[in-house]
């Protein structure tokens, strides 16, 4: 089971923070910011990657009804080609953790980079995911949410797979692109 607090102060707001899509070609990084109970037990929960497309679904649900506060945050592909990959999924987990309703007292990053822009202390984590509970329910919570709008997209643009690959690099994606070009939802650099 994953750990819940990072602090020895069990009284202390931990908050989660993760992102989705950071190696895509296509639709923007996702980032989200969770705060759960001091007290919270979820065995389920899990990095999002280890867990099923169903079971995520399922946890999206739990995650959002126990959560004391979550917020997810969207960085357009035409930003992340602005301002780069890395910055845009900082920015991300920034714009998270200032749509919190409730104000965390410290922040659990989920990589070895931050760029906090929030003045609330933090700690980096490598494999925060699949470490500390809040990290993981961040991690559920932004692949859903960017899973749930390229399925939209892909709608719109259906020759790109984005129902399979929700916009991954994967061979067919790749093979679309040479195709039929770019689609407004790809990203350039």
């Amino acid at each position: 089971m994953l750990r819940l607090h990072y602090s020895s102060d069990t009284q202390i707001i931990e908050c989660g923070c993760d992102e989705a899509g950071r190696g895509c070609l296509a639709g923007p990084v996702v980032a989200a910011a969770v705060i759960l109970p001091s007290d919270y037990r979820n065995e389920r929960i899990n990095d999002s990657k280890q867990i099923t497309k169903k079971m995520r679904e399922a946890l999206r649900k739990e995650i959002e009804r126990d959560a004391l506060a979550y917020a997810v945050s969207f960085v357009s592909e035409k930003e992340i080609d602005e301002i780069n990959i890395l910055a845009a999924s900082l920015t991300g987990m920034n714009r998270a953790v200032k749509q919190l309703s409730v104000q965390p007292q410290l922040l659990l990053i989920d990589g070895n980079h931050f760029t906090n822009e929030t003045g609330i202390p933090y700690h980096c984590i490598v494999k925060g995911d699949a470490t500390f509970m809040n990290i993981a329910a961040a991690s559920i919570l932004a692949k859903t949410y960017r899973d749930e709008l390229m399925m939209k997209l892909d709608a719109e643009y259906p020759m790109y797979g984005w129902k399979k690959n929700v916009g991954y690099p994967t061979k067919d994606h790749q093979d679309a692109v040479i195709k039929y070009g770019l689609s407004p939802y790809h990203r350039k650099s």
